[in-house]
């Protein structure tokens, strides 16, 4: 015979469980004009409903242009274990960067133009001021981008994050015209690939950064001759870079002309697996790896490490965070264009005939 427990001599709540609907609803107040700042007239309804609403149709009243064919493109990404090191610094204010980052240079791979994002917290426990630094730094990211945040969801969830853990995760929706789509099947042997400089590491390879960093026993608060004057774990901090501003412009300026053949955003898999997405099976990419300044962060990890060029190739970014493949008579224009938008443009190589590799050279 089975008995049944006698019940608590007090009443159970939510909040005895570890999740705080007050610290909640305090932690929206606090971002709810970082989410206004990013509004434009598209952006339609009030900041706490249920879903969000952005318009996507012509109305000369209110905007400039309109989309003809309009293809939505649609991605998602997380900041991953970068948000390990961002917990124990107790920085806050710069993950929301990089998540909004990882999204939205996705989009504007496929020629879109980003138009909203939402983003998704995994707590353990709601701190609404640090709740609202996360969020700000998506904020931050969503105005670089040049995109809205028009929602999100706050999960407060004990059971599933440890004390002190979170995870940050978003979603980007952008346009492009049909015609304008980037489509990988014009890359052609004699395109032109040049690279766009990374801020960093960005988002990707971090466990294995975190790994060298347990079996070398280095603090995150020491400054290392070979780095400069900021400390380790301000570097590995630094956000992903935003390129959506440059490329978006960049693509405006060839209304008829299509000069970009092909894009990539370097993120896991580094320069092979992602160059190699974006070429046809009779194509290779030839990189010469002397063409750009390695960032002295990438020596510091491959020393500590004692890591492979190939597995440092294959992980990280080596300091190119974006490529563009270009028809050879628009190179050195649009390396011009990229320059003065504020990148730092460079050519890395060039397509030729071959079986769909890319080779570092």
């Amino acid at each position: 015979m089975t008995t049944v427990a006698a019940p608590p001599d007090k009443p159970l709540t939510y909040a005895a469980t570890g999740v705080n609907i007050a610290a909640g609803e305090r932690a929206v107040k606090l971002f709810e004009s970082m989410m206004q700042r990013t509004y434009g007239p598209r952006v339609l309804g009030c900041h706490g409903g249920f879903a969000g609403m952005f318009r996507l149709d012509y109305n000369e009243k209110l905007f400039q242009r309109n989309y003809r064919e309009p293809v939505l493109v649609a991605c998602t990404d997380g900041v991953g274990t970068k948000v390990k090191l961002a917990a124990e610094l107790g920085i806050y204010t710069t993950v929301g960067i990089d998540c909004v980052a990882m999204s939205v240079n996705d989009v504007i791979v496929q020629g879109a133009e980003p138009l909203f994002f939402l983003d998704y917290l995994g707590l353990h426990a709601n701190k609404p001021r640090q709740t609202a630094a996360l969020v700000e730094g998506v904020a931050r990211g969503c105005e670089m981008a040049g995109c809205a945040l028009i929602g999100g969801e706050c999960a407060e969830m004990p059971e599933v994050y440890g004390e002190g853990d979170f995870d940050l995760v978003g979603f980007a929706v952008g346009v492009v015209p049909l015609k304008r789509a980037i489509d990988p099947m014009r890359v052609e042997a004699g395109d032109v690939v040049i690279g766009l400089a990374s801020s960093g590491i960005h988002s990707n390879g971090f466990t294995l950064v975190r790994a060298i960093i347990r079996k070398r026993g280095l603090s995150l608060s020491n400054v290392f001759a070979p780095l400069g004057a900021r400390s380790l774990g301000e570097i590995l901090l630094s956000p992903t870079r935003i390129y959506a501003r440059s490329i978006v412009r960049l693509l405006g300026r060839y209304k008829v002309k299509r000069v970009v053949s092909g894009m990539a955003h370097i993120t896991g898999g580094g320069l092979p697996g992602n160059v190699q997405r974006v070429l046809p099976g009779k194509l290779d990419a030839r990189i010469d790896t002397r063409s750009w300044v390695v960032p002295p962060i990438f020596s510091f990890l491959q020393d500590q490490g004692r890591i492979e060029d190939d597995e440092m190739f294959g992980v990280f970014n080596m300091g190119v965070g974006l490529v563009l493949i270009v028809r050879p008579s628009f190179a050195n224009s649009v390396l011009q264009q990229l320059n003065h938008l504020g990148e730092d443009a460079f050519v890395m190589g060039k397509i030729s005939p071959g079986s769909g590799r890319v080779r570092l050279e």
